[in-house]
């Protein structure tokens, strides 16, 4: 018998995305299948191209599931055949179809084969209420919410570490490693549907160690495993499945699998038993390929200066990274791709970025319209909560409409920024208001009372506190007869009788039988129900009513607080009070950049209360390394891991990056002393001395095969990217211009990728023009507390000037800021005010005293 499916389709792979693709001889791919899918007695069969018929969510929503990516070939053919259970060919002359256009700068036509599952094919994952545990296992003693979510499996699952590994080659077993985190949705359907059957979890625990992976813990492991799933397959996502041998070494993976055998899926029991007979059996085939795999990523992932490489020219790579982002926009609804959408707010940076540079051209305007007119689409969207506010993690239509509804710390404080910027540029209060509605959802449902931020809020949740069983969105929708019921009441003033819920079901787009297409709710969980979406500006809306603007816009928010209350008696979704330092770094850096310009002390002092956190919480002061996590844990107490996991790459980049913002918006010189501290250990840590830019983990951690450096900017920018602009503002801070040599050299090691498709790395795109620019030191001159000198500041940050650092020099001789830049000595306030200069590398302008001139100099 055949695994139940072998299906061959056909993928394009856009220049755009990560190059992960493995050049593996194709007799070992296609030994590797055989020994895994085929009896040996059986020829391979014809492989050919099919159109992919997953679900549109599949490939970025984690649900794709897929085992090798295959040869390449230069033309389409005819599928000839699916093989199905009995082995019997079923031709389908449809011809191959081309995914993308010229404009997506296709580079290459892959034929893939795979085991198929996708969130299509699902059919259970709704998690039920149960306070009886039949079964608990070592994940018990652990503190990550996603962990202790499978504490009572029937699996027997190992954290990982040690114990397991040593387990693993005692026994001779295979590993089986599963990686996700806690508000993944498809992680809790594959949870329900395998981990929580006791048949399937004792062919689990019989065959292989089994070994859980909280990837928001430890992205290290994550990152190796994600590498060679998308290096083997054609995409990757959560849960993550991978076989590994003995000695960590994986061999085959995807993500989520379904429990049985389908028509076009092969089941989660028929992968494991198959598998482990061929370990019985093909063990060193299986060991033989593996090493041919780790061998191949282990060159693929090298990345390193090559020859006589420097950091390449700026206007090159912004113009090429410009006309990419410009071919892949979507004119009408913002946003770019058709969908799935996701907050890219590295790309809205970039376009600011390139804005300010051609603030005069018509390149520039048009960056500036793609950036604001993605962002006001995504407010009006259902991507963003209208009713308890923040922005959910991605959009599954081309209109922002219907989301995946989980909460993510790490959009709300990147897109906090971009809101912020956007007012900054525009002076339009409309995204000032959504920045402000961003930080309201994290004060207020993110927030740890020792000062922390908590990582995410789940997708699912029960409708009812009666439910037995969650559904995805239950908190978040409405129907037209709940809005009906708590918004009666009938308009004053209304050119017609209406009432409350007409005037709001008219402007949010809600319909009697809901408003949600049924090719966007496969499980058929959002039936009947709204996804609230601006569908009218305020104008057209009070049009049709007769109403005034501002009558309307207080009857709206009277309706929003309405349903705000009524949605606080449902069940809430899941939280993961896990706190991350990463994440955390970039919620500071959203709060105090937004205070800085918003002109919200209380925000700046939230992000000061976080970073007071930091160090207090995941901050070893007498090694001044940073930890990776800690946890709410009882009595709302801060916990630690009984061994803590050490920071990584990412929590570096991302804590100092907040801290130098969050001095740029306090003024307080000891965040500054603080960061300039992680960046000498960054150093220390992962700096790369012969291939330069930095790795990602540590050295010297045995269990890690690859050690792996950033090389794309995604739903967060990549640790390279933002390790060059810290080097740059930290160099302006100290004067120590070795950081500026560093930042060269990342760019350097990433130059060819620079130059051919920058649209990876747009936030390293960026960071191009600082470096050969140099940064413009801002200067102020002048008391801390005199409103001339607030005055000034009020300026610096009412103007977006992307490529500055600001300090203020207060006349304290003995400070920090004057111990490491004597040039700040011989500036002196002009006729006693409070006095403005802008230097460059050290030397500085004439100085001005008024907030006109300061923006003159600053818009040069």
């Amino acid at each position: 018998m055949l695994i139940p499916l072998i299906s061959v389709y056909s993928t394009c792979l856009s220049s755009l995305g990560p190059s992960f693709a493995v050049n593996l001889p194709f007799h070992s791919r296609l030994s590797l299948l055989s020994l895994l899918c085929l009896p040996h007695s059986t020829p391979p069969p014809i492989w050919n191209p099919l159109p992919d018929l997953l679900h549109p969510v599949s490939i970025l929503s984690s649900s794709f599931m897929s085992y090798f990516r295959s040869y390449s070939i230069h033309k389409a053919h005819p599928v000839l055949g699916l093989l199905q259970n009995d082995g019997k060919r079923v031709r389908k002359d449809e011809p191959h179809k081309k995914c993308g256009t010229q404009e997506t700068r296709l580079t290459e036509l892959l034929v893939t084969v795979f085991l198929r599952g996708g969130p299509a094919m699902a059919t259970g994952g709704k998690s039920s209420r149960s306070s009886i545990h039949r079964y608990t296992n070592r994940l018990i003693n652990e503190k990550s919410p996603y962990l202790l979510q499978h504490a009572h499996n029937p699996v027997d699952w190992y954290p990982w570490g040690q114990e397991a590994f040593d387990k693993a080659k005692k026994e001779n077993k295979l590993i089986f490693l599963s990686v996700g985190y806690s508000t993944c949705h498809w992680c809790h359907v594959m949870e329900q549907e395998s981990f929580k059957n006791k048949e399937i979890g004792k062919i689990l625990n019989d065959n292989f160690v089994c070994i859980k992976v909280d990837r928001e813990e430890r992205p290290d492991v994550d990152k190796v495993y994600m590498t060679f799933v998308q290096a083997t397959s054609s995409g990757g996502g959560w849960p993550m499945s991978v076989w590994l041998t003995p000695d960590l070494k994986p061999f085959i993976g995807g993500t989520y699998f379904p429990p049985e055998d389908g028509i076009y899926q092969v089941g989660f029991r028929t992968v494991l038993l198959r598998i482990a007979d061929q370990w019985k059996r093909n063990k060193n085939a299986l060991v033989e390929n593996s090493e041919r795999i780790m061998s191949a990523l282990l060159a693929r992932a090298e990345i390193s200066i090559k020859g006589e490489d420097s950091p390449p020219p700026f206007p090159e790579v912004m113009a090429r990274c410009f006309q990419q982002l410009s071919e892949s926009y979507d004119e009408e609804y913002g946003g770019f791709s058709e969908f799935p959408k996701f907050p890219t707010p590295v790309n809205l940076n970039f376009l600011f970025t390139y804005w300010a540079l051609h603030r005069a051209s018509p390149d520039g305007a048009r960056a500036l319209q793609m950036a604001l007119h993605t962002l006001k689409m995504m407010a009006y969207g259902g991507i963003h909560d209208h009713i308890a506010q923040g922005f959910h993690r991605y959009s599954t239509d081309q209109r922002w409409h219907v989301p995946h509804f989980e909460k993510m710390l790490y959009d709300q404080g990147q897109l906090a920024v971009a809101y912020a910027r956007a007012f900054q540029i525009s002076g339009d209060e409309f995204f000032a208001d959504v920045a402000a509605d961003v930080l309201l959802y994290v004060s207020r449902d993110l927030s740890d009372r020792a000062g922390g931020f908590y990582s995410a809020e789940d997708a699912d949740s029960y409708p009812t506190a009666k439910s037995k069983e969650k559904r995805e969105g239950a908190f978040c929708v409405w129907t037209a007869e709940e809005i009906r019921r708590l918004l009666p009441e009938p308009v004053e003033g209304a050119s017609e009788r209406k009432t409350l819920a007409d005037v709001f079901m008219h402007h949010y787009g809600v319909k009697e039988g809901g408003n949600v297409s049924p090719a966007k709710d496969p499980h058929k969980e959002l039936r009947g129900q709204n996804v609230l979406i601006v569908q009218y500006s305020l104008e057209l809306t009070a049009a049709r009513f007769g109403l005034g603007l501002e009558q309307l816009k207080t009857m709206l928010a009277k309706s929003r607080e309405r349903l705000c209350k009524a949605r606080g008696h449902r069940p809430r979704p899941h939280l993961d009070t896990k706190m991350l330092a990463s994440w955390n770094g970039l919620m500071i850096s959203g709060f105090a950049q937004s205070g800085a310009i918003l002109g919200k002390e209380e925000y700046v002092s939230r992000a000061g209360r976080a970073a007071d956190f930091l160090r207090s919480h995941l901050f070893d002061a007498s090694s001044g390394r940073l930890l990776r996590s800690c946890y709410r844990g009882k009595g709302s107490a801060v916990e630690q891991s009984a061994v803590p996991i050490q920071g990584f790459l990412e929590d570096y980049v991302f804590v100092i990056q907040a801290l130098f913002d969050l001095y740029e918006a306090s003024l307080n010189q000891s965040w500054l002393e603080w960061a300039l501290q992680l960046q000498r250990k960054q150093d220390e840590l992962f700096w790369d001395s012969k291939g330069f830019a930095y790795f990602s983990s540590e050295a010297g951690d045995s269990s890690l095969l690859l050690r792996l450096k950033d090389d794309q900017d995604g739903v967060e920018p990549s640790t390279n990217s933002v390790a060059v602009a810290n080097l740059l503002r930290a160099a302006c801070y100290s004067g120590n211009m070795e950081w500026v040599k560093k930042a060269g050299q990342i760019l350097a090691a990433f130059s060819e990728r620079l130059l051919k498709i920058p649209v990876a790395l747009p936030e390293m795109a960026r960071a191009t023009v600082a470096f050969h620019r140099t940064l413009k030191q801002v200067v102020i001159c002048g008391a801390p507390e005199g409103e001339d000198t607030k005055d000034l500041l009020r300026c610096v940050h009412s103007v977006f000037a992307p490529n500055k650092v600001l300090m203020l020099a207060d006349g304290d001789s003995t400070g920090f800021l004057y111990h490491h830049l004597p040039f700040l000595s011989s500036l002196e306030r002009k006729e006693g005010k409070a006095t403005a200069y802008l230097c460059e590398n050290f030397a500085c302008s004439l100085p001005v005293t008024s907030s006109q001139e300061l923006r003159k100099l600053l818009l040069l």
